[in-house]
């Protein structure tokens, strides 16, 4: 018998062994809940004693004013004033009893952010900019701490988030590689030989458009209270001019000109001067017994744009072709 039972405990040893080895199964804590009771504010040295680090970079951030100043009225709560009262955080030290933005919605997020920022002039469109409608909230570009990655800035943070600084005092390759890391297309179109000189940094991307919004297409700055930001630079094509040339006045340079960048000479939207002038400036086709059709003013008549070289660059005739005061057909 005790034969039988040393042969049985030879057989099943190895799996008693691997069964005793084996980990128990990992018991999944419950999701911590919040608290119950109604916080209120215990002001921002509390919070720097746990958070010496981000406090320090706050501090030394645009945000700091916020501890220093009653415009908005979070005087010495510069913390609470973005993550709400935090006196059930100081309590139970859950992450449930505070409000942690980069936890949040981007409507939330747009929605604290403009508790304060809502009547700056800057922010005008941001609730219809396609940045807002996109859910691209304000700390995907700027981080609330400030300081420097790792250092009072969420993870993930670049060195160009972690400035937190305004647009205008920020240097432009910093701008520029900010906007760059969502807006690839537009990154690939300044390759091409005829463009606006933003890789070199002589410009930056809000130098044209408001990231936070605008009541332009494309979000595009707006100079001289309601046109287009071309003209902060290119100020000899604003006008008025008696005789306007009519896709400058409706639909704005983009009509003629790749903003960002183009294979074409002078940055056009088309190979020559000829063919951005033919799409306009052509008889349409038409069914029998009906009249010709023009869509632009006047066709060409006497000479061919098509065949006749001298005649093929409309531009070496029509020179003001962003506007005239003495020639309605933009010849002087």
């Amino acid at each position: 018998m005790n034969r039988y039972f040393a042969a049985t405990l030879l057989v099943l040893s190895p799996l008693s062994l691997a069964q005793a080895q084996k980990p128990a199964p990992a018991v999944k804590a419950p999701p911590a809940k919040a608290s119950t009771t109604k916080a209120t504010f215990v002001g921002s040295e509390v919070c720097g004693t746990c958070h010496e680090d981000i406090g320090k970079a706050l501090a030394k951030s645009p945000h700091g004013a916020v501890d220093t100043s009653d415009k908005h009225g979070f005087k010495g709560q510069a913390c609470e004033s973005c993550h709400g009262p935090g006196s059930n955080h100081v309590e139970s030290l859950s992450a449930a009893d505070i409000r942690n933005p980069a936890k949040i919605s981007p409507a939330e997020v747009d929605k604290t952010c403009l508790t304060c920022h809502r009547n700056q002039s800057t922010h005008v469109g941001r609730l219809e900019s396609s940045h807002a409608s996109n859910s691209i909230s304000c700390i995907a570009c700027h981080s609330v701490h400030g300081g420097t990655p790792g250092v009072g800035a969420p993870a993930g943070t670049t060195s160009t988030q972690a400035a937190l600084r305004p647009l205008v005092v920020r240097k432009t390759a910093d701008i520029n590689t900010q906007c760059q890391g969502c807006h690839i297309d537009v990154k690939a179109s300044f390759a091409q030989p005829f463009k606006h000189r933003v890789p070199e940094g002589a410009m930056s991307c809000v130098d044209c458009h408001n990231p936070h919004g605008s009541f332009k297409p494309g979000m595009m700055q707006m100079v001289s209270a309601n046109e287009p930001g071309c003209y902060q630079c290119h100020g000899d094509k604003r006008g008025p001019f008696t005789f306007e040339h009519a896709p400058v006045r409706e639909e704005g340079c983009q009509s003629c000109h790749e903003p960002h960048g183009s294979q074409n000479t002078k940055m056009l939207v088309r190979q020559d001067v000829r063919q951005v002038c033919l799409e306009c400036h052509a008889n349409l086709p038409t069914l029998p017994g009906q009249s010709p059709r023009v869509t632009g003013v006047v066709p060409p008549a006497f000479h061919d744009d098509l065949t006749a070289p001298r005649f093929r660059n409309c531009t070496m005739c029509h020179q003001k072709i962003h506007g005239s005061h003495i020639d309605r057909n933009l010849l002087r």
